[in-house]
């Protein structure tokens, strides 16, 4: 039967017309040109003969369209349209992915995708967007390791999240790594409702399964006991406990008449950039410090001789120029705020897995981690660097 040019342009202009016409007509062109090349793949490949059609489904005008795509015995036939479609698929994950850890929700993404793509995304299915992204990041939150990282930080984050019908603030804690060329990335997110000696063990364990063999310096908030299970691990580590957090833990316990006073005294104690200071001078600043105010508040009167706060004073050992990189966990911090201003928005989040593909969608798009910290080489004795 043969049409004239106006009768086919009357035919396809009667199609669109009807309502969900032009998906009809999409789909009937897809599957048309499928059919066309299984023919000319046949033609090649005279021995492969067609065996029906699989189902497959892609995005409409404002619809879902199901696909019959046509497939040979052998399997072999491909046809190139579904490379399209998956790139269309693909995309969308990827935009829907990047919504999200930017800080919108579901529900907000799927009214996004409805203006794009003219079709509503109930939050279910906006979230089976992110499967291929939930792997992305589980393969990176669990990919091989350098052998060697001079320093590393750890600390926490307490985001809300609900297991089963409670919901509490748990910790996640973030380990980020200084590689040899000064440059850093985030090694690992981890959770855990209860903190431990258990839980750290199980952590130092997944780093060296993947790797991890030699750190010169570990800098932490003064997480209960990690000192030890550190040592266990890496021997020849120092441990640097996180002054920031000591300051303020001992700045929640002052009146507000003390306030100002004990916060310049800390500062005293907590010195930077002198360079002829030393970890014995700073112990005995911190003694002095908990001497004067433990008649105010008696718990200092304990802090002042417990060898463990020593440890607070590891980072006068090292060179002047890089002590107030190392004296706190700020560099965490820093991502800890941009892990707390995507999850903002959401309230509880549904699991702690969600909870852990978010954070580690945020920690792998942090570009600053690419570019070398300077002034660290400047500590030759205690780190070896790739170059100075």
């Amino acid at each position: 039967m043969n049409f004239t040019q106006s009768q086919k342009y009357e035919i396809l202009e009667e199609i669109v017309q009807k309502e969900d016409g032009l998906n009809t007509l999409l789909q009937f062109a897809m599957e048309s040109i499928m059919k066309q090349e299984r023919g000319l793949y046949r033609e090649q490949n005279p021995e492969d003969y067609s065996n029906g059609f699989r189902h497959r489904q892609t995005y409409g005008q404002g619809k879902i369209l199901e696909l019959r795509v046509p497939r040979t015995r052998s399997g072999a036939f491909y046809p190139l349209l579904l490379a399209v479609l998956r790139n269309q698929e693909r995309e969308a994950q990827q935009i829907a992915s990047s919504l999200y850890t930017a800080g919108l929700t579901c529900e907000q993404v799927g009214d996004l995708f409805g203006q794009i793509y003219g079709k509503n995304y109930s939050s279910s299915q906006v979230s089976r967007l992110f499967d291929g992204a939930k792997q992305e990041v589980e393969e990176w939150l669990s990919r091989p390791l350098h052998s060697y990282y001079p320093i590393i930080y750890i600390d926490a984050a307490f985001i809300p999240t609900r297991r089963v019908d409670a919901v509490s603030k748990e910790a996640f804690f973030t380990i980020l790594g200084v590689k040899p060329d000064r440059t850093r990335e985030v090694l690992g997110v981890f959770n855990n409702p209860t903190e431990g000696s258990g839980f750290w063990n199980e952590i130092f364990k997944n780093l060296k399964s993947r790797g991890l063999k030699r750190v010169d310096l570990f800098v932490s908030d003064g997480l209960t006991g990690i000192e030890d299970v550190i040592c266990q691990h890496f021997t020849d580590a120092e441990i640097q406990l996180c002054a920031i957090h000591l300051i303020r833990e001992s700045l929640r316990l002052a009146k507000p008449c003390h306030k100002a006073e004990m916060s310049e005294n800390l500062r005293e104690v907590f010195q930077t950039e002198n360079q002829n200071d030393c970890r014995s001078e700073g112990v005995k600043r911190w003694k002095s410090f908990c001497n004067k105010w433990k008649k105010y508040y008696s718990t200092f009167s304990k802090k002042a001789d417990n060898h463990r706060y020593e440890l607070y004073f590891t980072y006068l050992e090292y060179h002047w120029s890089i002590r107030s990189m190392i004296y706190s966990t700020n560099w965490i911090e820093r991502l800890n705020r941009d892990y707390k201003r995507t999850t903002k928005m959401r309230g509880a989040l549904p699991s702690p897995e969600a909870v852990l593909f978010l954070l580690g969608s945020v920690a792998m798009s942090r570009k600053a981690y690419d570019y070398k910290v300077p002034k660290l080489d400047n500590e030759r004795i205690k780190f070896n660097w790739d170059d100075f």
